[in-house]
């Protein structure tokens, strides 16, 4: 599973979105989701550090799309440059089966929702 977020440090990124997969890691193990992962359009040091002031585990991978070409494919970019932070990914989680993407949910703009570790662990 990958879930998205507009970008490291932010605040319903780290106050709300990284911490309840980093709570409910076990209960997406359980459920047979192998890899968690955290995307955002920030570069890999950035990423890393995010993750391990989060207490960030090997349970989830912290995942740079530094230029934002991932987010950009999947047609998921956002232009945040009204905040100074340029073009983001837009908060979103796929749920990826065997290589092969089963599930998208994307949020409405300034919604924290269906891309929540307790949302998704509700559709599993």
């Amino acid at each position: 599973m990958i879930f998205a977020v507009p970008g490291a440090f932010t605040p319903t990124c780290s106050a709300q979105h990284l911490p309840g997969f980093i709570d409910r890691a076990d209960e997406f193990a359980a459920k047979g989701v192998d890899r968690l992962i955290c995307l955002a359009v920030n570069d890999v040091f950035v990423m890393q550090a995010w993750g391990r002031q989060s207490g960030v585990d090997d349970r989830i991978t912290m995942a740079a799309d530094g230029n934002g070409d991932l987010a950009r494919a999947l047609g998921l970019e956002m232009d945040a440059s009204a905040f100074g932070m340029g073009t983001r990914c837009q908060r979103f989680a796929l749920v990826i089966r065997d290589g092969i993407v089963e599930d998208v949910f994307v949020e409405s703009p300034g919604e924290f929702r269906v891309s929540s570790a307790e949302y998704l662990i509700e559709r599993l």
